[in-house]
């Protein structure tokens, strides 16, 4: 019977869906971590009626067809990229991102990242990283002597010197956006690359049009809604039931007829 595959479908495209649910709880407390959301199409239709066809010689015409549906199809997990919530960390190189844009993180073989994870550090050689060591762009090396640093809303890096009382300028932080950052393709490590989906980035500055403002000692929060989640979790769980129950019925179904034919 159809209805088995169509039911198929359905448990299936349920069973991503609790994947993806699962995978957002996973990272309620990831730094930056910006939620999936599971999308659906319903399969092609078989046409055994369709609407408007003619009845008779006088142009009467059918006013509703028939259609059978074949099921259900994932389409896409997109991102959903709203702001998360700010927590203050009292971590000097630590910086949140309110608003557009993205951290630029040169990778190991020379691509170029990004990410709203803004818990960054020091490496040996003094140069701002990311916690696997990847350096954050443009290179912002920090004196070893420096007594402090201070990152303004618009990504001036400054340190105060030892004998100095005016701080001393080392860089600016630099952003990035994108047309549709929902296209961005997730690298894991908080980490995104850019696609034909995407666009090109497109380069600015904290505070700079359309982009947000940076913060200092605070990180963004993944955007996750446990009760939202956990109520997603019940439907996908309610959704795959109702559809094995249809194989059941469809199964009770196919055993009457070979009872009947025997």
């Amino acid at each position: 019977m159809r209805a088995l595959h169509t039911a198929a479908t359905g448990m299936m495209a349920q069973e991503l869906n609790v994947q993806v649910i699962s995978n957002n709880i996973a990272n309620v407390r990831t730094t930056g971590y910006k939620r999936q959301r599971v999308h659906f199409q319903d399969l092609l239709y078989e046409h055994h009626r369709r609407a408007g066809s003619a009845t008779s010689e006088q142009n009467t015409m059918v006013p509703a067809g028939i259609s059978i549906g074949s099921g259900v199809k994932t389409v896409s997990t997109g991102r959903v990229m709203t702001q998360g919530n700010m927590t203050p960390t009292e971590k000097q190189y630590d910086v949140a991102i309110r608003g557009e844009g993205f951290f630029r993180i040169r990778m190991p073989d020379g691509r170029t990242a990004y990410s709203r994870d803004g818990s960054f550090d020091l490496d040996a050689q003094g140069q701002l990283v990311t916690r696997d060591g990847y350096q954050v762009e443009p290179g912002i090396t920090i004196p070893n002597n420096a007594t402090s640093v201070s990152i303004n809303a618009q990504g001036t890096v400054e340190a105060t010197m030892p004998g100095q009382t005016a701080p001393q300028q080392l860089g600016q932080l630099q952003l990035a956006r994108f047309v549709n950052k929902v296209g961005l393709e997730s690298l894991g490590d908080n980490l995104f690359i850019e696609t034909a989906g995407s666009g090109p980035a497109i380069d600015g500055v904290g505070g700079g049009e359309g982009f947000g403002t940076l913060q200092q000692n605070y990180l963004e929060e993944g955007n996750v809604q446990a009760v939202t989640e956990l109520s997603s979790l019940i439907a996908a769980q309610r959704a795959y039931e109702m559809n094995s129950k249809i194989i059941s019925a469809a199964d009770q179904m196919m055993q009457s007829t070979t009872q009947i034919i025997r």
